[in-house]
């Protein structure tokens, strides 16, 4: 019945059929005759770019030598039942015609999988069964096919009023140069050097947003998953880290159940071996967090990019560091489109840039394609003087989200036992806020001697 239902409006319902067509295969028919109609429809339509009327139809049956008489019969008395239907909801055909494509891709993928696995199928062995299903189970139609700028300004200007939900920081001025936090579908990049604090921030922002309610994944491949979990204990537990392996069992459980109590969101810790993991092994999780623990998160956090695989190239002779890292920031935000999540992760300076008290992009190690495919890029900067005030700088690189010349530097608080950062007073901005030199601080001083030191070099040359 519905198939020819489905059948009767691609030929008489030209809108319908521009939206359908392209997502019908043949062998979803059961019917022969069916496939056969079907066959002749597309074929009309892809030629002429119209729907076929009956006559015509008919006509290609009559000239189709592979037919028998009973075929073409039993096709043309299936074509005289035809007749245009205007009460039935487009949307619902539609729908029901999504479905329908659904349900026959995934039982035709089942019984080419039963060929397979019974030796029927002499081109293709079990190893091809993933993918056959995964096919199957992404069959969908994808109605948009481009913005039409003229025509769909409604849409277009919803959009722009909309309010984006974001993941927001806890940190003022974090808020401040992405508009309110991390939006989904992003990559966004901490650079900085060896003990700086990559993993610092990236754990306070984690057990900030696990207070937020939001889920999250920690993805580590540096540290041990304990040694992570250690360090969002002394941010949510107000410990110092030194101290959370002290702390006697009953207090430590009556502190993790008020957490508890405070948070709907949950915080997932995995831990890969080193270099031995990228976005395929990532998907494989996310996926199995949903099927087994019904999670799924809100953010994630790789802990660091350098240090993933890349699905698509191995490193050797004919790929260099440039290309890898490129790959793996690209396959990253990719992930990140398809799960509809911000991902935060983090990458080290080059050597000179570890000695840099004003990074760049350029500062970037192994790859300038990765600040290339960031949304947000940012620089955490720790000198004596900083360390002195229990402060950490952190000064814009890259940013999609709003003007990176606007807030360009700013200082944010640092409790190292405890792992956390913090909003500072404003007069500790003074001299650092969109100030390229900032003049009136040491810091800044010897900002300007390194400037000078460097132009001096040139002229030398």
């Amino acid at each position: 019945m519905l198939e020819e239902t489905i059948l009767n409006h691609l030929m008489s319902n030209e809108q319908y059929a521009r939206k359908v067509a392209p997502y019908i295969e043949p062998e979803y028919f059961e019917n022969g005759n069916n496939r056969n109609l079907f066959h002749k429809i597309a074929d009309y339509l892809n030629k002429y770019n119209v729907a076929p009327t009956k006559e015509a139809v008919v006509i290609e049956l009559g000239n189709d030598t592979s037919l028998t008489d009973d075929q073409y019969q039993q096709t043309v008395e299936t074509i005289d039942r035809f007749a245009p239907d205007e009460k039935t909801s487009l949307d619902w055909l539609t729908e029901k015609t999504e479905e329908w494509c659904q349900e026959r891709a995934v039982h035709n993928a089942i019984m080419e999988g039963i060929d397979i696995i019974d030796g029927k199928d002499s081109k293709r062995d079990k190893g091809s069964l993933p993918d056959i299903l995964s096919k199957a189970l992404a069959v969908s139609f994808d109605q948009h096919i481009g913005h039409d700028f003229l025509e769909d300004t409604d849409a277009r200007h919803e959009f722009y009023t909309m309010e984006e939900e974001k993941i927001p920081f806890d940190l003022d001025y974090m808020n401040q140069i992405t508009k309110g936090g991390l939006p989904d579908k992003t990559l966004n990049i901490c650079l900085a050097g060896t003990g700086v604090g990559k993993s610092l921030f990236m754990c306070h922002m984690a057990a900030n947003n696990l207070t937020d309610g939001k889920n999250v994944l920690y993805i580590t491949m540096e540290m041990a998953e304990e040694r992570i979990a250690e360090r969002i204990d002394a941010n949510l537990l107000n410990v110092p880290i030194a101290e959370v392996s002290q702390l006697p069992k009953p207090i430590y459980d009556e502190k993790i159940n008020r957490l508890r109590a405070k948070t709907p969101g949950k915080l997932i810790i995995k831990e890969y071996p080193t270099a031995s993991a990228g976005v395929g092994h990532f998907r494989h999780l996310l996926n199995e967090l949903k099927l087994k623990r019904n999670f799924i998160p809100d953010i994630i956090y790789i802990d660091y990019l350098n240090i993933c695989t890349s699905t698509r190239l191995k490193y050797g002779a004919n790929v260099n560091s440039y290309t890898l890292i490129k790959a793996i920031a690209e396959e990253l935000r990719g992930l990140a489109v398809e799960r509809s999540v911000p991902i935060v992760s983090a990458t080290q300076t080059t050597r000179s840039g570890y000695t840099n008290s004003d990074p760049g992009l350029e500062d970037t190690s192994e790859s300038f394609g990765l600040p290339a495919t960031a949304d947000l890029m940012f620089a955490l900067v720790s000198t004596d003087e900083l360390a002195e005030m229990d402060q950490i700088m952190i000064k814009q690189l890259k940013n999609r989200y709003n003007d990176p010349t606007h807030n360009k530097r700013f200082v944010i608080g640092i409790d190292r036992a405890r792992m956390r950062l913090y909003d500072v007073e404003q007069s500790a901005q003074e001299g650092i806020l969109d100030g390229p030199l900032m003049d009136n601080t040491t810091f800044g001083k010897r900002f300007e001697d390194e400037t000078a030191d460097k132009f001096r070099s040139l002229f030398d040359e």
